[in-house]
């Protein structure tokens, strides 16, 4: 029998988060950087050797990073996006499969591949949103959107099968009018293409403790503003006890005020709870991380 996805999961120790968008969180500097270049182009910058062997330098035993959120663009091409969108490739979806390289680039280290998704799709983009059925003010979800947008994933599931070994699916909020039997369509859909990958939904945002969102969900969502709690336990109602947090001042911003020795410290408490701790980096256009953040994550040989 093989390893389960827990065991795997928390084989790997630690990793890192990365917000790859269009409008970069909290990134001022970026955003002007980058407004003047096309998504395609945006896309094609990521050296995603460079980011792969700075993860192994820094020890880190996973790589998540976002296939879009909020607005249009997507980290992948997707016919199925396309076509209901009404876009053509290299508009939304780049032509290059950004996701692709990353799986081929981390696996020379033995890096494992996380994904990001939403349940709330390109809302901020008014017409492409329209075309799914989900805008502002982001209510009353319909079947009919959670299916449309789960084609989308579907897609991209089964491209990815066994490369990809997780989902975190942020945006599943109640009071978009979500309920556990429409998260259910985005599990199952994952589920039906590879039973052995993990997913966490994000329902209630930051919480002062974990909690397990959905009943069938493989580890917990885990979103917390700063690196401090320890979980109580390995598992919080079976689900694999995980956390997601920034190292900077907000997440997708530059800068950290943590010492190595404190990053590593605070690892080895989780670990021996059990947990699993992600944390959120700044990544540059080129694919590289904000250097004060991997400054401080750069925990080989320490953990």
């Amino acid at each position: 029998m093989g390893t389960s996805f827990a065991d795997r999961f928390y084989e790997k120790k630690w990793g890192v988060f990365c917000h790859f968008l269009f409008d970069p969180p909290g990134g001022s500097h970026l955003k002007e950087r980058l407004s003047e270049l096309p998504w395609d182009t945006r896309v094609s910058m990521v050296d995603t050797d460079k980011l792969a062997a700075a993860l192994h330098e820094m020890g880190a035993g996973y790589f998540f990073i976002t296939l879009m959120q909020g607005r249009k663009y997507m980290a992948a091409p997707n016919a199925t996006y396309d076509r209901i969108a009404g876009t053509k490739p290299g508009e939304a979806c780049p032509h290059r499969d950004l996701i692709e390289d990353l799986y081929t680039s981390l696996s020379r280290y033995g890096i494992d591949l996380y994904l990001y998704y939403t349940g709330d799709g390109p809302y901020i983009d008014r017409e492409v949103g329209e075309r799914f059925g989900f805008v502002e003010p982001r209510k009353d979800v319909s079947e009919d959107f959670v299916r449309k947008w789960a084609s989308v994933l579907d897609e991209y599931a089964r491209r990815y099968k066994g490369k990809v070994r997780g989902w975190w699916i942020d945006g599943c909020y109640p009071y978009f009018g979500y309920t556990t039997e429409l998260l259910t369509i985005y599990h199952d859909t994952l589920k039906a293409v590879d039973p052995d990958c993990g997913i966490a939904f994000n329902v209630h945002g930051v919480k002062d403790e974990l909690i397990k969102n959905h009943p069938l969900e493989d580890f917990t969502p885990g979103e917390f503003n700063s690196p401090y709690y320890v979980p109580k336990a390995r598992f919080i109602d079976g689900a694999q006890a995980h956390l997601l947090m920034p190292v900077g001042p907000m997440w997708g911003t530059p800068g950290c005020t943590y010492t190595r020795e404190q990053m590593a410290d605070y690892v080895r408490r989780v670990r021996e709870a059990g947990g699993i701790p992600t944390f959120d980096v700044l990544i540059l256009p080129d694919g590289s991380f904000d250097p004060a953040q991997q400054d401080a994550l750069t925990l080989r040989g320490m953990l």
